[in-house]
């Protein structure tokens, strides 16, 4: 351990006997603090928080505050913490109650401190409610409703009905998922605009993107609908021959087409919401095997794994996940990634999550690798995950920032992030929901999870 290090932990023992702090106030001196307002670092100052607010963020020797518990940060960083909105909490049917906290452990053990779950279920109402109220630890959470698809949605009355009843529950967003007709589509945007509830997700190909950007879509999950929106022969979308997410069809595209498609993101103010990792783990070549032995596979239920295993499995043993096939959609991704953020279409940090092969928590840190490879810049990565997210919901300046009267919401690491994206992976401390944790909290924690999925 450095000597850095040390003397953290020699100052947090000597103030704190529990492991988790239920602090009013709260000092930390000594620390470098990346607010998110820029890419700038304030070194060496003191961040003072009370009732979980920012009090104040000041040079070290301009700040005093009798009488409350005080860190010593010396040589850590702080940030805001990230997040992950494409998440998927899972259902209590599937693996008990127990197993959504335990996903809500694993966001927050890796520095995600805020979630946008896309696929409802009422308990996540409650699940909500229990974090907001400290009564288990977790992300604060905003909550999608059940999907909005071709099957669930049986007319476009019924898909306005749908609209309305999942705004009464306290829904945050609704989702959409593919197969709706235009008519449907129309019905439920119309609704949700007059309900005041945002929507997003998959780009029905009946409906595409240009009718979904241009009635109001908030996010496009996936990137979805802009492949098939630069095909000009649309038999070509054949999905019993195009693959995957049209996968297959990527020689297709007509790359003139990119900047108008751009322009009307821009207009439209539509966010993007990536998930580069998901297509690399479950629809990209590297083989099922490999994946499943991967070590944050181990802090998930066997059944999960395998079945995650069984579905990329037959995908593999189809042929459609050649590396010939794949590899040049995935390039094609990543240059569509970057183009949109190069042109100033927002992106959201998401990985779609717990999904095939990619782990609560430890898949952000895959999606972050992803968007460097394709040309993002720390700093914007840090975004993604901070103030975009803020900005989506139209809370920017409340949460995603390090600034006075922004929520106290931050993650501590050893290094740099706009310089060393890897010491992300490794959070020191966070702070939410008004308490203070340490690694060692979030250590036990995963250790108990990975105990009782230990494989025999």
């Amino acid at each position: 351990m450095k000597p850095a290090e040390i003397l953290f932990w020699l100052f947090f023992l000597s103030f704190f006997t529990s492991s988790t702090l239920f602090s009013q106030e709260l000092l930390i001196n000594h620390v470098n603090v990346i607010t998110m307002q820029d890419d700038k670092v304030l070194e060496d100052h003191s961040i003072y928080v009370k009732d979980g607010i920012i009090m104040e963020i000041v040079p070290e020797e301009a700040i005093s505050v009798a009488g409350i518990r005080t860190l010593d940060g010396r040589g850590m960083y702080i940030f805001p913490g990230l997040a992950e909105f494409h998440a998927h909490l899972p259902n209590p049917e599937q693996f008990g109650p127990e197993f959504q906290e335990e996903v809500l452990w694993m966001y927050l053990a890796n520095g995600v401190l805020r979630i946008r779950s896309m696929l409802g279920h009422e308990s996540h109402l409650t699940l909500k409610e229990r974090v907001e109220k400290g009564e288990i630890p977790g992300p604060r959470m905003f909550i999608s409703g059940p999907s909005l698809n071709g099957n669930s949605v049986t007319s476009p009355d019924a898909g306005r009905q749908m609209v309305r009843d999942q705004k009464n529950a306290g829904y945050d967003h609704l989702k959409l998922h593919p197969w709706l007709d235009t008519p449907k589509f129309l019905a439920i945007a119309d609704e949700a605009k007059k309900v005041g509830i945002y929507y997003g997700g998959h780009v029905s190909q009946d409906v595409g993107l240009v009718t979904s950007l241009t009635n109001g879509y908030r996010s496009v999950e996936h990137i979805d609908g802009y492949l098939e929106a630069m095909v000009t022969d649309k038999s070509k979308l054949d999905p019993t021959k195009s693959g995957p997410f049209n996968m297959l069809a990527v020689g297709e595209v007509a790359m003139s087409l990119l900047p108008g498609l751009i322009e009307m993101t821009l207009e439209n103010k539509a966010y993007i919401a990536p998930t580069m990792t998901l297509f690399e783990r479950y629809f990209g070549f590297q083989p099922a095997y490999e994946l499943r032995q991967q070590p944050e596979m181990f802090y998930l239920p066997g059944q999960l794994v395998t079945q995650w295993f069984t579905t990329k499995s037959q995908l593999e043993g189809s042929g459609v996940l050649a590396e010939e096939k794949v590899k040049p959609y995935l390039e094609f991704r990543q240059k569509l990634f970057l183009e949109l953020h190069k042109s100033g279409v927002p992106m959201i940090m998401s990985s779609d999550s717990p999904q095939v092969f990619n782990v609560p928590g430890f898949s952000i840190h895959r999606e972050i690798e992803s968007m460097s490879q394709a040309g993002m810049s720390n700093y914007e990565i840090l975004k993604t995950g901070s103030v975009n997210c803020a900005e989506y919901f139209e809370q920017g300046g409340e949460w995603g920032v390090l600034k006075p009267g922004a929520a106290a919401e931050f993650v501590m690491v050893q290094k740099n992030p706009l310089e060393n994206l890897e010491t992300l992976k490794r959070p020191q401390a966070i702070m939410i929901g008004g308490k203070f944790m340490q690694r060692d909290e979030f250590m036990l924690e995963l250790n108990l999870i990975r105990q009782k999925y230990i494989r025999q």
